[in-house]
């Protein structure tokens, strides 16, 4: 099969939670390009009718910058776990190859529903596209890391919660009380916002428990080293 049409096909397939193998060993270069083209789209597809947005958002640039760090993170705290087959690369490669879903939030549904019909359809594509992703990454972790039930738990929600708490701490609260204040137009995204609101109070809860756990996990592999 043509290389990029095993691509592609390895992409629906990664889409549809079907087990494959990629060839990352000679063509990972084609697997990211493909990967880091659709983040860009998406980046773009994302910004293109937002009037306030910077030109490199306008021009996918943060989506592109988004997928790198969050490889990291992913990346720096489920290496101590003792994965299978978790490099970097391999996580940046998954990672980007599962932004085809965000589409969704490119949708102009304001521009053909009313408002509140638009607030609910935002909310209903943030809830699908991130509950997708989410399913997506803990069955790699699983098939791909091999992890156990409870390190795919903290590998995969320790990273997201980290990253929620931390934009809380430095500016996200400040958009929230904007909304709940009433301090700007309504918009088609408020629903979505509130929905996020409600993610960040949880995920400023869960951080500490999710941290205990991933100190137990850590401890418990240099116990069985010592063993």
């Amino acid at each position: 099969m043509n290389i990029c049409l095993r691509v592609l096909a390895d992409q629906v397939r990664l889409l549809s939670f079907r087990a494959f193998k990629p060839s990352l060993a000679e063509h990972w270069l084609i697997y990211l390009g493909w990967g880091l083209f659709t983040t860009w789209l998406v980046g773009i597809d994302r910004y293109w009718d937002h009037p306030r947005a910077d030109w490199w958002q306008y021009a996918g640039l943060g989506s592109l910058g988004y997928v790198f760090v969050l490889a990291a993170i992913v990346w720096a705290i489920s290496a101590p776990l003792k994965p299978q087959n978790l490099s970097y690369r391999n996580i940046l490669i998954f990672i980007t190859l599962t932004s085809l879903p965000a589409l969704f939030y490119a949708i102009p549904v304001e521009r053909f529903m009313a408002l509140s019909s638009a607030q609910t359809a935002n909310v209903w594509f943030l809830l699908i596209v991130a509950t997708w992703r989410v399913a997506l990454f803990a069955v790699f972790l699983r098939r791909v890391g091999k992890l156990g039930a409870i390190a795919v738990v903290v590998a995969m929600l320790l990273p997201l919660a980290l990253i929620v708490t931390t934009l809380t701490l430095l500016n996200l609260e400040q958009a929230v009380f904007n909304i709940m204040g009433g301090l700007r137009d309504p918009t088609s995204n408020d629903m979505a916002y509130g929905v996020l609101a409600l993610i960040t109070f949880f995920s400023v809860i869960a951080t500490p428990v999710l941290l205990i756990m991933y100190a137990f996990l850590l401890i418990r592999i240099q116990l069985r080293k010592k063993s």
